[in-house]
């Protein structure tokens, strides 16, 4: 519109071409006509189209821009209340308090089993990589116990904190524990010494990523073969995986010894280990060993025997 004012002014009026551009300008703009007249008929005549044409454009333009705007907060004021609403009916989900290298990690092993999870993290960048994922996620700061709550931090099976602050990660596991005592919380240690107080402030288990990182180097150099077995299963490549089973009252497998169940004989399961209620680790079970309710059975095998194994002590 400027451009076709100043061109049109400066064939119609034989003004300069920064005069011209002067007037079209006053008028997109609603200023006026103070400095430089209309002289011509033609000139005024074309004046009136151009205010029309021009102020009107400037105001179709303005009103798109405030609908946009407009639009989008209120798309975005719906899918925050439809999210707030969702993680309300959340039960015995996870929390994940983090979203960088480590956080992201957890993530797509939540998503890879399933399992409903909330997000907390209040880098906005962080949060742009989950965009087009429609994923629950809080921007908000974790160690904020409001935060916590709106996460469902009463209602959580489990939360992982792991912030790049041992500060903040002691400070959300001391206001997570205070708010679900059952709830099993997992830290991570940026520095080592950080360790002992988180498990002080109430973590279940701690993780640092630095000396999990420096052991995996060392079982590489040291003991390669026991790195690849290890790093297979990781991967997945040789169809093994770990699992915990939790005996209840109703499991098959309550109350009977190890050579009596069908973990060996029909699913060729291997039961590592037996950690009972009172937290009592045994290792490497003989078949006279007895599984008694409320055990907890760590077993590696087969992925499809594995799954007909959690099926069946459901």
């Amino acid at each position: 519109m400027l451009i076709f004012g100043a061109f049109g002014f400066w064939i119609l009026e034989e003004i300069t071409l920064l005069d011209s551009f002067f007037l079209a300008t006053q008028t997109v703009t609603t200023v006026g006509y103070g400095d430089v007249p209309i002289k011509t008929q033609g000139g005024k005549v074309f004046s009136i189209i151009f205010m029309l044409s021009g102020a009107g454009t400037v105001l179709y333009a303005l009103t798109v821009l405030a609908q946009s705007i407009i639009q989008s907060e209120i798309i975005d004021a719906f899918d925050d209340r439809r999210k707030t609403k969702e993680m309300k009916k959340l039960q015995n989900h996870y929390i994940v308090c983090g979203a960088g290298r480590v956080g992201r990690r957890i993530i797509r092993n939540l998503q890879k089993e399933n399992l409903p999870f909330v997000i907390i993290e209040r880098d906005e960048k962080k949060v742009a990589s989950f965009a087009e994922e429609n994923l629950p996620i809080l921007i908000a700061d974790a160690t904020n116990e409001a935060t916590l709550t709106q996460a469902g931090v009463e209602r959580a099976k489990g939360l992982a904190t792991c912030l790049a602050d041992d500060a903040a990660n002691v400070y959300v596991v001391l206001t997570a524990r205070g708010m679900n005592e059952k709830m099993h919380i997992v830290a991570r240690a940026v520095e080592e010494p950080a360790e002992p107080k988180l498990i002080r402030a109430g973590a279940n288990r701690v993780v640092a990523p630095t000396i999990i990182g420096s052991q995996s180097m060392a079982r590489a150099l040291l003991k390669p073969a026991i790195a690849d077995f290890m790093d297979s299963i990781t991967a997945e490549t040789l169809d093994l995986v770990f699992e915990e089973v939790a005996v209840n009252s109703h499991s098959a497998l309550a109350n009977k010894k190890l050579s009596e169940t069908n973990l060996s004989s029909e699913l060729s399961l291997i039961v590592i280990a037996i950690r009972r209620k009172d937290g009592e680790l045994y290792f490497h079970p003989t078949g006279e060993t007895k599984i008694n309710e409320g055990d907890l059975l760590i077993v590696v095998g087969k992925a499809d025997s594995m799954q007909k194994l959690v099926e069946e002590s459901k």
